[in-house]
């Protein structure tokens, strides 16, 4: 079934405008939840024309094409910071066998499918950072959203993303023997060579771009059993949880190379999103003036990592949904502990779960991992949409959205319960999805999706 937004007369008008009425309503530029506020928006543009308090009572039972919302918790449409449309649940299909197994046809239903559900899930905006061995599928992807192909979240992509040689790269012994594995990085070295790379994404299409400043590039030190009957290593080193001796996360960069890469990006108005998991990268990173840290998951105690953080405006986005699934419950506790710590130090916070390595549909794993963590519901709100403006470029991007107010897309999620009472449980308030809008068309309404054909 293909999915296709509700026309003019499903809302009963040919008018351009029509009304949405909230009792319930998160002003995100307040942090703060609002009481009987309407907003006036406009078919043709997708935006938000006229945001009001009303004065008199409404009707008990409103008629098309206005939208009654109350009863509901209404927010401005979710932006997920870190995603990939074209991974799946690790849970069902490790990564290694998905970049190198499944085919391009396979891969493209399944993000489709992907999209779909986190339309559904509230999720109107995607930050896309990398499609992981599908090339530049990701570009093509959104491009089929925006000419209304496919259902989905708008989507800022990377394509792929940046590496040094031989830092990111699917890991095999058989190189002489003629086996071979997609790419999974654009590789380039040097300062010269980095602004060629930025140079190729841009290029190609995409919306931002990602590096990785570090990464367990020396996996074929002790290399592990990857296919049946290869004999274990004997007497490795250690690996355990988020980091050890066997494949540790390492640089990839030098600090003229990562200054390159921002500089040419932004010289092209795109954000870029460094993936960091050491303090170390973290550091070089952000005083390289990227836009957003990814992970950034190993301890920075005792670092100027969170410092350096703080004073160059970097957004972290912690990527706490995915640590859990790899980590003890006492090594999570210490992650999310960190990021309260982050949160408390005044860093700017963007939620973005890495969703695709889990599945998608499940995205508010990472706001109910930031309420376990003790950060204030508004807060966490806050960093789900703004914030999420701000990681994909701001300004840059070409369209406000995650706010209301004048001019701003009109993305509304609908909840069933008040976020106030219920938004902290795993699988609770915020999975209670009975509305959702994106630039002003409807694709859930009561709880069902709508505009199916």
């Amino acid at each position: 079934m293909v999915m296709r937004p509700t026309q003019d007369t499903d809302l009963g008008s040919h008018d351009d405008t029509f009304s949405i009425h909230t009792d319930l309503l998160f002003d995100p530029q307040q942090k703060a939840f609002t009481a009987d506020t309407s907003i006036q928006v406009s078919r043709s543009t997708g935006l938000i024309i006229k945001v009001y308090k009303r004065k008199d009572a409404l009707p008990s039972t409103i008629q098309e094409p206005e939208i009654d919302l109350r009863g509901l918790c209404v927010l401005p449409g979710l932006v997920d910071a870190h995603t990939h449309a074209f991974l799946h649940a690790y849970s069902e299909t490790p990564s290694l066998n998905q970049m190198r197994d499944e085919s391009i046809i396979e891969r493209t239903i399944r993000a489709t499918n992907h999209c779909r559900a986190a339309l559904l899930a509230g999720y109107t905006t995607y930050r896309d950072l990398g499609t992981e061995g599908a090339g530049e599928a990701d570009i093509h992807l959104r491009n089929a959203i925006n000419r209304g192909i496919i259902p989905g979240p708008r989507v800022y992509c990377v394509g792929e993303a940046l590496a040094s040689s031989g830092g990111y790269e699917i890991r095999h012994e058989n190189a002489m023997g003629g086996a071979s594995a997609p790419r999974i990085s654009d590789s380039c070295d040097g300062p010269i060579g980095v602004r060629a790379g930025v140079r190729r994404r841009l290029g190609a299409g995409a919306d931002l771009i990602k590096f990785y400043a570090d990464y367990r590039k020396r996996e074929l030190r002790f290399p592990g059993s990857h296919w049946p009957g290869c004999p274990e290593i004997q007497f490795p080193p250690q690996q355990e949880g988020l980091q050890g001796e066997r494949n540790p996360n390492i640089l990839l960069w030098q600090q003229d190379e990562m200054d390159a890469i921002v500089t040419e990006a932004k010289a092209s108005r795109a954000a870029v999103a460094a993936h960091a998991s050491t303090p170390e990268a973290v550091i070089m990173a952000s005083n390289a003036g990227v836009t957003t840290i990814e992970h950034g998951f190993l301890p920075m105690k005792g670092t100027k990592a969170m410092e350096t953080m703080k004073e160059n405006g970097t957004i972290f986005v912690p990527t706490l949904a995915v640590v859990e699934t790899a980590v003890s419950k006492e090594q999570m506790r210490e992650v999310m502990a960190q990021t309260k710590e982050a949160y408390d130090r005044g860093i700017k916070l963007a939620c973005g779960g890495d969703t695709g390595a889990f599945a998608h549909g499940d995205n508010a794993r990472e706001m109910e991992l930031f309420l376990e963590a003790g950060i204030p519901l508004e807060e966490v709100l806050y960093s789900a949409t703004v914030r999420g403006w701000e990681a994909c470029g701001g300004d840059w991007c070409g369209r406000k959205f995650g706010w209301v107010e004048e001019g701003v897309a009109a993305d509304f999620v609908g909840f069933k319960e008040d976020l106030r009472a219920k938004g902290v449980a795993e699988g609770g308030g915020l999975r209670k999805v009975e509305f959702v809008m994106k630039d002003a068309k409807a694709w859930k309404q009561d709880g069902t999706a709508v505009g199916m054909v």
